[in-house]
């Protein structure tokens, strides 16, 4: 079956929104109605002035490419651990069940104290593992992680507000979060294969909320409302962030978790920066806390459950782990 035709991005279907005025306290509301109103459309937003460091960015990304572009022995050797952290392989990760394996690598990591130690009571979080062959890495993932859990955890502010909800209302439980960083590696594929073959084939994100840093590469593409794919093309100085499931599902939907997907047909390699944002693993995800007078679409879960649930249907070594999540 051929894929729905592809379109140019519609001027206005994915916004630019300048977050300094929620970061700076200076007009809150004015941004918090910006994210709820993208939220509500397309579920996926370009931000500007979002305060990462640039330089960081760069950093990460020529250490990223440096790791990929190691010999195979050596990433094999951080192989993906039972905790999800570590070398994920081509072929390893398949987002659609009836698509090829997606194609792409990654390196995933979490968070971790100041004498590098994590907490092992889930089992979705765990020790993190670092290349000795590239030892500026470790710090260079761990500060872009930290910076883009601040993103996140702002933008959820954003929208607590933009649903008339006290700011904290979504962060709540995030003393210790499920949040995983990844940078993820494409390789060039070719034009003719892009029925079949998938950089990452369609698919909504599991979790609360994505922060994205793209290369000036592009391929990333979204699934509007009609059903059309269309390019979310770089923007300079921008991070693109999506709704996930399990904040479609915290909004009884009123936030949308739009399907997305990757194909590289550049010429050239891809990466891309990535910060999956979830809260503790008990975090209640309960519509009717946002909605009260609603009834909920589903049933209350908790977020390590579900992500447990989830995992197991999109990566192979987890295949033993697809049972569906108990509702609360």
């Amino acid at each position: 079956m051929s894929n729905p035709p592809l379109s140019n991005l519609a001027p206005a279907l994915i916004p630019v929104i300048d977050i300094g005025p929620l970061r700076d306290g200076s007009n809150p509301m004015h941004v918090a109605q910006a994210l709820h109103q993208a939220s509500r459309d397309i579920g996926f937003i370009y931000i500007s002035n979002h305060g990462i460091d640039l330089n960081l960015l760069a950093d990460a990304r020529q250490q990223a490419l440096e790791f990929f572009r190691q010999p195979a022995p050596i990433k094999q050797a951080l192989g993906i651990s039972n905790k999800h952290r570590g070398f994920l392989s081509m072929g390893q990760a398949r987002m659609q069940a009836d698509k090829l394996p997606d194609l792409k690598e990654s390196f995933i990591w979490g968070i971790e104290d100041a004498q590098g130690q994590t907490k092992e009571d889930h089992p979705l979080r765990g020790s993190n593992r670092w290349p000795q062959e590239l030892p500026a890495l470790r710090a260079t993932a761990l500060q872009f992680f930290d910076q883009a859990d601040q993103v996140s955890r702002l933008l959820l502010q954003g929208f607590a507000l933009g649903l008339g909800l006290p700011p904290q209302h979504f962060l709540g439980t995030c003393s210790l979060p499920m949040s995983r960083a990844a940078f993820v590696y494409y390789p060039a594929q070719d034009s003719q294969q892009t029925t079949e073959q998938f950089g990452v084939a369609p698919h909504t994100d599991f979790g609360v909320l994505t922060v994205l840093c793209q290369d000036d590469v592009g391929g990333l593409q979204v699934q509007n409302a009609q059903g059309q794919w269309v390019n979310a093309p770089p923007i300079p100085g921008t991070l693109v962030v999506n709704v996930g499931d399990l904040l479609s599902r915290w909004t009884n939907g009123e936030y949308r978790s739009t399907p997305h997907r990757v194909i590289n047909t550049s010429g050239k390699e891809r990466l891309s920066l990535v910060l999956a944002f979830d809260p503790d693993p008990e975090t209640r995800i309960d519509a009717r806390e946002v909605f009260p007078d609603r009834e909920p679409l589903e049933p209350a879960i908790s977020c390590g459950d579900y992500l447990i649930w989830r995992f197991g249907k999109s990566f192979n070594y987890r295949a033993d782990a697809d049972q569906p999540p108990a509702a609360m």
